[in-house]
């Protein structure tokens, strides 16, 4: 168990935008892509409304459909539309239907009341045209994220079901060149299903009240690429170093060729880093998708002298290099993509003690983070994202944990370039530690979102180790999943069972614990206690208790009447579980002067 709030400040590492218009242009991975983020509508499924080929049709018209931006929970659309009021201030969230839950109780493992509004399947609706240059082209619809199921359906067809597009952290490709019109409007219909406690979906455990809809809803970026005959995909640069000298780098680039014909085709994969070129001929047989590598033994060109390396932002410069690559067939470019990467390598050891021991660019290093948990709606806002890591920064942190909340590309470019660790992994509490209870079906999904994850994370310098598990070591059978899956990805860092030391099987002893405490204790647990308190190994999760905000702060989501005393308004933002109240704040707010 776990202790988070809206106002708490949680230690728990330490050891010895533009307006966007309905088709934006994104071109930052350098393959152009249309972003749909604009002029999308949604309603509830309860509404009578028609089936999907219907909705899907530029036919139907959406009466009395609310607009939102995507991405979007929604629930999030709904307060954006004023249908409920704000859920941050007082106690509005207990107001809005579907929330009769206990306060302080894990809804992510209770079933929605039955009279809840997002019981039932919402529906997501897009018009958008393509531009006249897609004409010809192999065109690629993507959902980078869908919480929980979804039934999608394109001009009148359904091109993906429910049984397929499961599993919040996800992500989704398809071929929709047969289908997609160019020059006149196309219209996309996405039936989304909330998830349900035996899924494994977002959640919220004991951090947080959770939001009546389970945040149902596309909560990452859809957009559209279009490529030639062969798309190029996951592009990954993995660094090895000369240790200690730093003199030199070995670079391994790897990328995916994805054969969208049925005639086999040939063509050359060629790569550039800066003034250094490679390439390779390729050929793939009708629908193959295969990975291919450059290794720095073969390409001598990848070996590097005194490369710029890239530094936790306490120990050095923030580096960065950029790979542009791309598939050609016949000289034309069928394909490209760009990725950012940096040049440095993390390696962790047990040392005597049996503590977990990491480097980095074989450095030690001290780790001094604190726990990151995204916004209760999902909402993404690049302002405040850039405000929260320069914060940990000023707090003289160099870590993030981010314990089952995996966060937007431009989250991962911050820290890149903030110089902040990142420690990602699945969350406890829920389905996704209830190993016992998994169906057949849960296997899959948790090998791909694992697999999806992994490509979003690899190449970001910042990423200094995955975590299995949280508050448990996977079993067996689902350990053997996830290193089959790390191993398969070329996972580049470390990886660890779990945020504690229990045992663990497949991948040995953790060495890191997860001790708390959560609540404040003497300075001398931490200094000098190194048989039972904190004054040893890495521990990955503890507190020094409940933490009172500005008054500025306090008025912001807690009622004026209620601001004093300490009451149960106040306890409605501590957290859950054995955390939700103020217990503590409140025996150390009656000492301040107001």
């Amino acid at each position: 168990m776990r202790k988070h709030s809206r106002f708490l400040v949680v230690l728990v590492l330490a050891s010895a935008g533009s307006p966007y218009l309905a088709i934006g242009q994104d071109n930052s991975s350098g393959n152009s892509k249309l972003m749909l983020r604009e002029n999308w509508k949604i309603q509830s499924s309860a509404k009578g409304q028609a089936g999907g080929d219907v909705l899907s049709s530029t036919q139907f018209t959406p009466k009395a459909w609310y607009p939102a931006s995507v991405p979007t929970t929604v629930l999030n659309a709904l307060i954006e539309n004023k249908v409920y009021p704000d859920p941050y201030f007082g106690m509005n969230l207990r107001s809005i239907p579907g929330t009769q839950y206990p306060i302080g109780e894990n809804f992510s493992n209770l079933p929605m009341p039955p009279d809840s509004p997002f019981r039932v399947p919402w529906w997501y609706r897009q018009e958008f045209q393509l531009p006249l240059d897609y004409r010809g082209k192999t065109i690629w619809l993507h959902f980078d994220g869908i919480n929980f199921q979804a039934n999608i359906w394109l001009n009148g067809h359904q091109i993906a079901d429910s049984s397929k597009v499961a599993g919040s952290f996800r992500v989704y490709e398809f071929d929709i060149t047969r289908l997609a019109k160019v020059g006149t409007p196309n219209v996309l219909a996405v039936e989304v299903f909330p998830p349900q406690p035996n899924d494994l979906g977002i959640t919220w455990v004991d951090v947080n009240p959770a939001p009546p809809d389970k945040d149902m809803g596309i909560w990452h970026e859809v957009y559209l690429t279009a490529s030639g005959p062969v798309a190029l995909r996951y592009p990954q640069v993995v660094p090895q170093l000369d240790l200690p000298s730093l003199d030199s780098a070995h670079l391994t680039v790897s990328a995916g060729l994805q054969n969208a014909t049925a005639q086999n085709i040939k063509g050359v994969l060629a790569g550039k880093i800066e003034n250094i070129d490679f390439q390779q001929e390729v050929e793939l047989r009708a629908g193959e998708m295969k990975r291919v590598t450059f290794t720095s033994q073969r390409f001598h060109q990848l070996n590097l002298s005194n490369p710029r390396l890239w530094w936790p932002w306490q120990m050095g410069p923030q580096n960065l290099y950029t790979l542009a690559i791309e598939f050609r067939i016949e000289g034309e470019v069928s394909d490209s993509q760009e990725v950012h990467f940096g040049i440095r390598e993390v390696t962790s050891e047990l040392t005597a003690e049996g503590y977990r021991l990491f480097r980095i660019n074989g450095q030690k290093i001290l780790i001094r983070g604190a726990g990151w948990w995204s916004d209760m709606l999902l909402r993404r806002s690049p302002e405040r994202q850039e405000a929260e890591i320069q914060y940990a920064r000023d707090m003289n942190l160099n870590s993030l944990r981010m314990d089952g909340k995996l966060e937007d590309d431009n989250f991962l470019k911050l820290a890149d370039q903030s110089g902040i660790l990142l420690l990602p992994g699945w969350c406890c509490c829920d389905h996704w530690e209830r190993w016992q209870d998994w169906k057949a079906e849960d296997y899959p999904i948790a090998e791909e979102s694992l697999r999806d994850r992994l490509r979003q994370l690899r190449n970001h310098p910042s990423i200094l180790s995955w975590l299995n598990g949280d508050d448990n070591p996977p079993p067996e059978k689902v350990a053997k999943l996830y290193v089959k899956v790390l191993q398969e990805e070329n996972w580049p860092n470390p990886y660890l069972a779990s945020a504690t030391g229990k045992p663990a099987a497949v991948t040995g002893e953790t060495g890191v614990k997860m001790t708390g405490p959560y609540e404040w204790v003497p300075p001398s647990y931490w200094l000098t206690d190194k048989q039972n308190g904190g004054a040893f190994g890495l521990i990955t999760e503890t507190s020094p208790g409940p933490a009172i905000p500005p008054i500025e702060s306090l008025r912001k989501f807690i009622p004026v009447e209620h601001l004093w005393p300490i009451d149960q308004y106040w306890d409605f933002h501590a957290g859950g579980g054995e955390f939700k109240n103020g217990s503590i704040a409140e025996s150390v707010g009656r000492l301040r002067v107001w």
